[in-house]
């Protein structure tokens, strides 16, 4: 009988024991948690500059977030940009809120922060009952730069003539490195490159203004530094306006049928495309794709001035059209189509061997729409020269090439109606008149002279 009884006795106690240990339990598991709340901060730059908003969350999936308080800390005085209780929530007492987002506005000026250097500190704290039931903290904080000074803009070339459809070249100096400058040509922006100079705040920017562009184009120049502070100047220019051709292209079946098959063209369902109607897909659909895929070739390009002097034309060939011909298409006696011819068309013997106009780097090689088997090199500072219709390449995309070394050679691909090169020059994303670069006067004048003038302190 008293076995018995002793092993109940040890039940209970067993039973007792669970009982307290499930309370214990749970105030180390859960009340007495150890995991830190996490901090993330939307902020790439070191800088600040007249106004920042940051991007600021803050999260605690176990007992939830109790405070938050953010800061700027500089030269021993502290400017509080945002603090913030949560209230707790049940009689265990956890916190009521698990994650939170915050816009914070940086406003040096109004909190009276001074340029130089500062912490940003964030801290959080959640509702364990650690550390004294004062919870866990995370802080995080970063070295950061106020700056509220916009960048100056020092224009060192001295003469900038312009001709509508042509490139010029501005030489800039900043008074510290931003992260965006250059020329905007109305809404047309032309980045400026450093590199060429020892100077790294010596900037060089080709620009252009396209066929349209006359003597009332604005142009200016901006910068934008890496805390955010922007600076424009304006500078003297002149803009001689330039009467481009105009040209009347009789289409004919013979060409349609020879032609149009060398494009994929998608006919609406249940329907067939005449004739004319695929080449009017072909000159306008495909035209302004092949157009936007040499721009986007153009668009990239290396720091490095990589020509000298001046450009090569294709040798002993003729002008068969010229840059920015204002097109008319006729089919059977009646205008159906109106195009800018953005090249110069040059034809010798058929299949003439290419010389690369300057030197340079490989940036494409292949087929391209309407303008067929094409060439692009980059020239360095956004300069490029494009060499199209080609009949076979000679050389491969990222090989430099050196002025005058054969490329390829001409031909009928594309929507040429006879062997010929069509020949374009580009700066950044503007196609030019590339008699300009065929001229080595206007070369000397107006590149070469300005950067052999730069002193550099």
């Amino acid at each position: 009988m008293k076995t018995k009884e002793k092993k109940t006795r040890y039940r209970l106690i067993i039973l007792l024991c669970i009982i307290l240990a499930i309370p214990v339990a749970w105030i180390l598991i859960v009340r007495l948690e150890g995991g830190k709340p996490s901090i993330k901060l939307d902020f790439l730059s070191q800088t600040i500059g007249i106004t920042q908003d940051l991007s600021i969350s803050v999260a605690d999936m176990k007992s939830g977030l109790r405070r938050v308080w953010i800061g700027l800390l500089q030269n021993g005085r502290e400017t509080i940009l945002l603090e913030k209780d949560f209230p707790a929530k049940g009689l265990i007492v956890r916190g009521s809120k698990y994650e939170e987002s915050f816009k914070v506005k940086i406003d040096p000026d109004k909190s009276g922060i001074k340029d130089g250097k500062a912490i940003l500190r964030i801290v959080a704290y959640d509702f364990s009952w650690r550390q004294w039931f004062k919870g866990n903290r995370t802080y995080l904080e970063k070295n950061i730069i106020i700056d509220t000074k916009p960048p100056e803009i020092d224009i060192m070339s001295r003469f900038h003539n312009i001709n509508q459809g042509g490139a010029c070249l501005i030489i800039y100096k900043l008074s510290e490195q931003c992260r965006r400058s250059g020329v905007y040509v109305e809404e047309n922006f032309f980045p400026g490159h450093s590199g060429h100079f020892q100077d790294k705040n010596i900037l060089m920017a080709f620009f252009a203004l396209n066929y349209k562009q006359g003597p009332e184009t604005k142009i200016f120049i901006k910068a934008i530094d890496h805390a955010g502070n922007t600076s424009k100047a304006g500078l003297h220019y002149n803009i001689k306006r330039k009467i481009f051709k105009k040209d009347v292209i009789n289409i004919s079946d013979k060409f349609l049928n020879w032609k149009m098959p060398e494009f994929d063209i998608p006919s609406p369902q249940h329907s067939e495309l005449t004739i004319k109607d695929k080449f009017l897909k072909v000159n306008r659909s495909i035209r302004k794709n092949s157009y936007n895929k040499v721009i986007e070739f153009a668009e990239n390009t290396d720091p490095v001035l990589y020509w000298d002097n001046v450009f090569l034309r294709l040798p002993k060939a003729a002008n068969k059209a010229g840059f920015a011909d204002s097109r008319v298409y006729k089919y059977k006696n009646k205008i159906i189509d109106r195009q800018i011819h953005l090249g110069i068309d040059l034809a010798s013997i058929a299949q003439s061997p290419i010389p690369a106009a300057n030197k340079g780097k490989v940036v494409f090689v292949g087929s391209i729409g309407i303008y067929g088997k094409s060439i692009i090199i980059d020239h360095g500072f956004g300069l490029h020269s494009m060499y199209a219709h080609l009949s076979s390449y000679n050389v491969e995309e990222k090989q430099m090439v050196s002025k005058g070394e054969i490329i390829g050679h001409t031909g009928i691909t594309g929507l040429a109606g006879g062997d010929h090169l069509h020949y374009s020059i580009l700066i950044h994303n503007t196609f030019v008149n590339p008699i300009e670069w065929w001229d080595k006067a206007w070369i000397k004048n107006n590149i070469s002279s300005k950067i052999n003038n730069v002193k550099e302190d």
